[in-house]
């Protein structure tokens, strides 16, 4: 939809809602902060007390980091669109990288609660992954990356919406650092179940950094080097995945490229977990 309307009103429109989000969370972050002040409970030892305070500082980091992170593609576009020439292309991209943070902010504000979200249903497997690829197809026209899907003719017990939040962070984390090469997504079974994977012929992640890779706000070596990783996504990927009864894990081979696995346990998905939620 947001590539069918002009491109500047595009950025208006998302600039809006940024600063409507940003406003709000800020105005609640400020009078609970008062609140607490005022009746001497700011540093009650009560566990509610902590832990709603911890859950403000979290929102608070957040919004803060993703506030710095969506700076950059709006400055770019912002530049792309004072040419004389506009470059379509390479405006589309930066609109979907900015597209990409609102989603991720939204998936995060619904992330504790999604419990109360969840539609599980028997999905077909190759029409969610490629809907997921056809969304970002001018980024891979535009990187000259190629996209090869295979065995995906499954049907998969899962959450339409929450598994494709997913599919989309692990392509975005992909395509942002591959830069020749391309993407292969495919399926393999065996006894243990079904193995969705998302393997890329990009830079790869350290050694050191794997076993931290899944952690909140953690970047590692690349994350620093490309100043644009907010260390978000794949822990979000990670919370999800494990609520919707799902395994995540990456394999990774510096300057090979990375293979990130979701092992579909749909056996173990039930009824009686969501409870849990």
């Amino acid at each position: 939809m947001l590539y069918g309307i002009n491109v500047e009103y595009s950025i208006y429109i998302l600039g809006f809602y940024m600063i409507l989000t940003a406003v709000t969370l800020m105005i609640q972050y400020t009078e609970y902060r008062k609140d607490n002040k005022d009746t001497g409970t700011i540093y009650s030892e009560d566990e509610d007390t902590r832990k709603r305070w911890q859950h403000y500082q979290e929102n608070e980091d957040f919004f803060a980091l993703w506030a710095h992170q969506i700076k950059t593609p709006i400055a770019a576009l912002t530049v792309l669109l004072q040419e004389e020439d506009l470059d379509i292309a390479a405006s589309r991209q930066e609109l979907l990288k900015i597209e990409g943070y609102v989603e991720m902010a939204l998936g995060y504000t619904r992330y504790e609660n999604m419990g109360n979200d969840l539609v599980l249903e028997s999905q077909p497997l190759d029409q969610l992954v490629k809907n997921v690829v056809k969304k970002y197809s001018t980024m891979f026209i535009y990187k000259h990356l190629s996209v090869q899907l295979d065995h995906l003719e499954y049907h998969v017990l899962t959450d339409e919406k929450w598994f494709s939040f997913v599919l989309e962070q692990l392509l975005s984390n992909a395509l942002k650092y591959t830069t020749q090469g391309g993407i292969h997504i495919y399926g393999e079974e065996d006894s243990d179940g079904l193995c969705v994977i998302v393997q890329d012929t990009g830079i790869g992640i350290r050694k050191e950094d794997l076993p931290r890779v899944f952690e909140k706000g953690f970047t590692g070596y690349n994350g620093r080097v490309d100043q644009k990783a907010s260390g978000l996504g794949l822990y979000l990927c990670k919370g999800i995945c494990t609520k919707l009864g799902h395994r995540l894990s990456i394999e990774s081979e510096l300057e090979k490229g990375t293979r990130v696995m979701i092992r579909l346990q749909q056996d173990r998905l039930l009824s009686t977990d969501l409870t849990k939620m």
